[in-house]
C-alpha cells in the first residue's frame, strides 16, 4: 500500500456501514467496488452511490456488483455484512480473496473476528466503527453523525499494516486511530450499543430523547452495570474511559440518531440483537452473572421482529 497509490478496495455488504465508508473511499479516489443486493448494485452502476453526509452532498461514481467473485483484485476488503451474516459472508469470500489480501471486520458485536476464522480460516482485523447512517432509497446513504474507526490487532497481523491502514482511512477524511486494546475498544462499543439499540426499537425514540428521559436514562445505566460486571467476569482489558459519560456523549454527539436495530425493525428486517443484548444475556449466563435488563431488551426485540 504505497502512500501515493489507493490500493483495490472492495465492500461487502453495500448496506449503510459499508456505503458510507466505501463511498468515502471512492470520494477521495480509491478505486472501491461496492458488493451487495440487486437494488442498490444497480441504482449504484446506474447513477452511482448518492452520500448524503451532514458536510456535503455528493453523486459518486462507483464500481458495484453483486457477485463475491470481485473481491479477487482487492487488497483490502471490508466486511460490513450484518453479525448474523458473518459465517456465510466470510465462507464465500474466502476462495476468492487474493494472497496478502487484508479482511477488516465493520460490524457490531465482539466475537466476529473469531467467528470468521472459524468459518472460513480467514484472519480479519477487527475495527470499531461509530457512525450514524441509514439507506434511504436503493444507492443512497444519509450520514448524520461522526464517521471514524479504531483498529487493533487481535491476531497475527504485521504493526505496520495498521499503520498503512490508519493513513488509508485518514486520507479519505476517515478519522481512524491504532488501540493497543482493541478487545476493550469492542466491548466499549458493545455495552454502547446495548444502552441505546434495543431501548431505541422499541420507543422508536432518538438517542437525545432516550438519554434525558428519566425513565431510560435509568435503565441504560442499569444495562451498562449488567455488561461491565459479564466483561469483567470475562476477563476483559476494560479502556480506561468513563463508559456512561461516553453513552452521554454519543447523545450529544448524534441527538437524531436511531439505532440500527430501529432502522432493521422498521423495514421488517432481522435485527443484530443477538450480538448485542443477547450476547451479554448469554455470556452473563455462561459465567454466572445475572443479566435482567439485558435479558428483558433482548426478549422484547425478538418479539417485535416477529411482529414486524
Amino acid at each position: 500500500m504505497q502512500s501515493d497509490k489507493w490500493p483495490r478496495i472492495a465492500v461487502l455488504g453495500a448496506g449503510a456501514v459499508g456505503c458510507y465508508f466505501g463511498g468515502m473511499l471512492a470520494r477521495a479516489g480509491a478505486p472501491v467496488t461496492m458488493i451487495g443486493r440487486s437494488q442498490h448494485v444497480e441504482a449504484m452502476t446506474r447513477n452511482g452511490l448518492f452520500l448524503d453526509s451532514i458536510h456535503f452532498q455528493q453523486q459518486i461514481p462507483i464500481s458495484a456488483s453483486t457477485e463475491v467473485d470481485v473481491v479477487h483484485e482487492a487488497v483490502i476488503v471490508l466486511l460490513c455484512v450484518k453479525t448474523l451474516d458473518t459465517e456465510e459472508a466470510a465462507k464465500s469470500l474466502a476462495p476468492h480473496l487474493a494472497s496478502g489480501a487484508v479482511v477488516i471486520s465493520l460490524q457490531n458485536g465482539v466475537d466476529n473476528v473469531e467467528r470468521i476464522r472459524s468459518a472460513a480460516n480467514v484472519a480479519a482485523m477487527a475495527a470499531v466503527v461509530y457512525v450514524a447512517a441509514e439507506m434511504t432509497a436503493p444507492g443512497r446513504v444519509k450520514h448524520t453523525g461522526r464517521g471514524d474507526l479504531i483498529i487493533g490487532n487481535l491476531s497475527t497481523h504485521n504493526p505496520r499494516e495498521f499503520e498503512h491502514l490508519t493513513t488509508l482511512f485518514n486520507r479519505a477524511g476517515i478519522p481512524c486511530r491504532i488501540s493497543e486494546n482493541i478487545e476493550g475498544e469492542l466491548w466499549v462499543k458493545l455495552i454502547i450499543n446495548c444502552a441505546y439499540n434495543a431501548i431505541s426499537a422499541l420507543s422508536h425514540s432518538s438517542y437525545d430523547r432516550i438519554v434525558h428521559n428519566p425513565w431510560t436514562h435509568e435503565l441504560m445505566k442499569k444495562v451498562v452495570e449488567e455488561s461491565l460486571a459479564v466483561a469483567n467476569a470475562a476477563g476483559v482489558r476494560m479502556t480506561d474511559i468513563n463508559l456512561l459519560d461516553a453513552i452521554w456523549k454519543l447523545a450529544e454527539a448524534m441527538p437524531n440518531a436511531t439505532s440500527s436495530t430501529a432502522q432493521d425493525i422498521a423495514r421488517g428486517k432481522r435485527t443484530e440483537i443477538d450480538s448485542l443484548n443477547g450476547y451479554i444475556a448469554r455470556r452473563g449466563a455462561e459465567l454466572g452473572v445475572a443479566t435482567p435488563a439485558n435479558q428483558t431488551l433482548h426478549a422484547l426485540v425478538k418479539l417485535l421482529e416477529e411482529t414486524a
